[in-house]
Formats: structure tokens, sequence, C-alpha cells
């Protein structure tokens, strides 16, 4: 069983499909023709006494036996070639057979209803000659005080041969409707999985290629439509992904360039200075130290930018928990103030817990600090508000944004114009957008009213934490 289940499980889709519609089919014909033959064998016996039952021996054939009985001709001399054989049975056993009727044998029921003990009697019996028969055997009277059975036969062969032509019909026509079914099985799985071998050939152009800009027909809206449909948007969807990627490593390179040779010219000159033995004056040998140390700094933000960015969008961030917003936008303004230490930056904030992960969200709102210092004039004001109901607002008096530039400020490696002499790497907001997403918030940028930026972070939450689960029940 195991070896025959294999081997259909080795065989082609098609093959399968087709096998399992001719095997569907030729077992429903087969039920089909059995009960039909079941059928017919039983309602044939009964058609055949009603028949009998309905059928009477004329009277002068019986007169006709009853002198064939009393000149004593012998029965065997009939022929047999009758519609039905009559006989006519004496209380004695004897029969009287009819002219072109066979003897039939005489049963116990026959003299049975010959003696007056039954009125009639329907069974099988038998001719002289073997031949099977049924019999109906009815008391009659052809004169008072003299009671006689006259009993009517019809071969069985009747029903047997019609029977067996039947059987020969019903396996004719199976056999056909197999044939046909398997043709037709053939037919449908062919044309079933015509789409599915367009698809096939399109994901092995697409393995051989490399090619995501393939796609495939859609038509319908049965299964096939929707793998079509699927794979669409997969290829689509890797196309874009591979189009990120490629456009990642080309604004990466372009952004890694500027520090790189900005810092190896400085290095040049520190080299050349020791190869010619001629000293850099102190005063610009201070600044060229700063502007490596600056170089390096900016160089190793820029790398730990682009691990973050290299992440996938459905990675797991890492492991949420609910954390005090307010305490996480505390400790990144400590660390604003250290870099704005000109500026003033006040908070308002109010209690609100999120599910976060928490590094990731400093690091975020971090980054939108630092960018409220960047653009803020000397001596500015920041404004930093956590409202009861969870949204924050970091507003500076800088410059602002223009109208035109605001549907691109989060995207990657995207800068201002005019803030392109300004050190960055235009990965900032773009991080901070992925991690607020990644929480369930959202984040914008908008005018300021009387000028300026505000960005506004909301973060699903509660003003009060959750309460703790239970603790775990005692194990003994």
């Amino acid at each position: 069983m195991r070896g025959l289940i294999h081997r259909f499980q080795s065989l082609p889709l098609r093959s399968r499909l087709a096998l399992l519609v001719a095997t569907a089919v030729a077992v429903a014909v087969a039920a089909v023709a059995v009960t039909c033959w079941l059928l017919t064998r039983t309602q044939l016996p009964s058609e055949l006494d009603t028949s009998l039952e309905n059928t009477s021996a004329p009277p002068s054939t019986v007169q006709n036996a009853l002198n064939n009985c009393t000149s004593g001709i012998p029965p065997e001399s009939t022929n047999g070639s009758g519609f039905a054989y009559i006989q006519v049975i004496l209380p004695d056993g004897t029969r009287c057979v009819a002219p072109d009727s066979e003897p039939v044998k005489v049963r116990a029921e026959d003299l049975a209803v010959a003696n007056g003990t039954e009125h009639t009697s329907l069974h099988d019996s038998t001719t002289d000659s073997g031949t099977e028969v049924r019999v109906f055997t009815q008391r009659e009277s052809l004169r008072p005080g003299a009671p006689i059975a006259v009993s009517v036969a019809r071969p069985l062969t009747e029903i047997n041969s019609a029977l067996n032509r039947l059987a020969l019909l019903l396996t004719a026509v199976a056999g056909v409707g197999v044939v046909g079914a398997g043709a037709a099985g053939l037919w449908v799985a062919r044309a079933g999985l015509r789409p599915v071998d367009g698809l096939t050939r399109a994901v092995e152009h697409v393995a051989r290629t490399e090619d995501l800009t393939v796609r495939i027909p859609v038509e319908g809206e049965d299964e096939i439509a929707r793998l079509s449909r699927s794979f669409n948007s997969m290829t689509a969807a890797l196309a874009s992904s591979r189009d990120r990627q490629s456009q990642l490593i080309a604004d990466a390179g372009h952004e890694l360039r500027t520090p790189l040779t900005s810092l190896r010219t400085n290095v040049e000159l520190l080299a050349r200075s020791e190869d010619t033995g001629r000293a850099i004056p102190p005063d610009d040998r201070k600044a060229l130290m700063a502007s490596v140390k600056a170089q390096m700094t900016e160089l190793a933000s820029l790398i730990g930018d682009l691990q973050e960015l290299s992440r996938p969008d459905a990675a797991d961030p890492g492991p949420l928990q609910v954390v005090a917003l307010h305490d996480i936008v505390e400790s990144a303004l400590e660390r604003a103030r250290l870099r704005g230490p000109e500026l003033t930056i006040t908070a308002d904030l109010r209690s609100w817990y999120v599910r976060a992960e928490p590094a990731a969200l400093e690091r975020a709102l971090v980054n939108v600090l630092d960018n409220a210092v960047k653009f803020s004039p000397p001596g500015g004001a920041v404004e930093v508000a956590l409202s009861e109901r969870g949204e924050l607002t970091v507003r500076d008096h800088g410059p602002g944004i223009p109208a035109d530039e605001l549907p691109y400020v989060f995207e990657r490696f995207w800068r201002s114009p005019s803030a392109r002499a300004l050190p960055g790497s235009g990965l900032g907001l773009s991080i901070v957008a992925r991690t607020i997403h990644q929480t369930g918030g959202e984040v914008a940028l908008r005018h300021a009213a009387g000028g300026g930026t505000v960005a506004a972070i909301r973060i699903p939450g509660a003003p009060t934490p959750p309460p703790p689960p239970p603790p775990p029940p005692e194990t003994l």
C-alpha cells in the first residue's frame, strides 16, 4: 500500500489529476451500473410473476391437454414451442401437457392446489429437459364436481438472457465512460494547470535571470488568479527592495565619501609633515586634529545609522516592554542640553506609558532633539511638551522647512539644500520614523506659528502604567 502511495505521489501533478478524475468517474459509473443491474434483476422476476398471474389458459387448450391424457398420447411428444407451457395436473399427480408446450415437473405445491389444499401456487421448477421455469398453478373447474389444477410456466432464460445482455451493455458503457473520463481528466488537468505552467516558467525565468520585472497576466478570481497576483506582488516587492538596497548603497557611498575624503586629506597633511620634517604650527595642528576627531565621530555616527537602517522593516526591533515615555524624554533632554549649551530648552512633561523598546525609542527622541538643536539660532529656545493625551511636541525657532520639502524629510539620506553645509547624514529622521512606526505610533513635522518647526509624535499608551501580571501559582 505504501509503495502504491509513493508511486502515485511520484507522478506529475497533471497525471495525478487525470488519474484521480478517471478513478472517480470509474467508481461512479461502476456504482451506477451495479445498482442498475441489481434493480433490474429484482424487477424482472416481479414482472414475470405478474405476467403469469395475469395469464389464463384458454379452455380449449386445457381441454386439448385432457384429451391427450385420455387418448394416451405421451406428453413427451410435444415440441414446447408455445409462448407459455401449459399443463393440467390431476389430484393423483398425473400431468396432461397442452400442445406446443413442454412438460414441467410436478412439485408438491402443484399437488396441493390439485387436491384443494391451496388455491394458487407460484414457484420455480424445471422441465423434463432441464430448463428452469417459473410456474403459476391455480384451481379450475371445467365441469361441476371435477376440479383440476392448471399450471402456466414460462422459462427463466428470458430473465437470465436479459440480465446478461444488460450486464454486457453496462460493462461496455462503463468502459467507454472510464476511457472518456480519463481523456476528459487529462484535458481538464492540462487546461487547469496551464496558468500554473505559466507561473512555473516565470519563476524559472526569475531564478535564471534575476529579472524581477516579470509579471504574470491575471484572469478571473479563482485560486490560480490569486496565486498569480501574489507572485506579481512578491516580485514587485523584491524589485522595490532591491532598488532601495541599491539606492542605500549608492547614497551610503556618497555620504561616506565626504568624511573619508576630509579625513584622508588631514591624515596626508600630518604624514607629509612627518616625512618632510616641517612642523605644523601648534594652532594649525590643533585645528587639524580637531577636524580629524570630528570626521571620525561623524563617520562612526554614519556607520551606526547605516547599521540601524540595514535591518529589514519586518525584523524584530527587540523585546517590547512598558516604559515611561516622560522618563525617556528627560534622558534625551539631558543629552540635548549637552549638545546645545547655549540654547534654552524647556520641558513640560506629563506622565505617559507606552510599549516600546527603550534603547531604540530613546535614540529616536535624541535624533528629534538633535535636529531641533542643530537648526535653532544661537541663544534660541527649544520647547518640549508631553500632553495628557500622550502627544509629544518638540518646537524650535529655526528657519523652518519649506512646504515643498516636508514630504521628503523622512526619506533616507534626504537633506534640505539649505542644510547641506551642516553636519549630518540625512538618516536621523528616517530612523525616527522607522522606530515610531514600529511602536504603532505616528510622527510628523509641521510649520510652527511665528516661525520654526514642530515635530509631533503620538504613541499609543496610557497616563498610568498597567497593573503587573499576577505571580505564577506556586508548585509543590
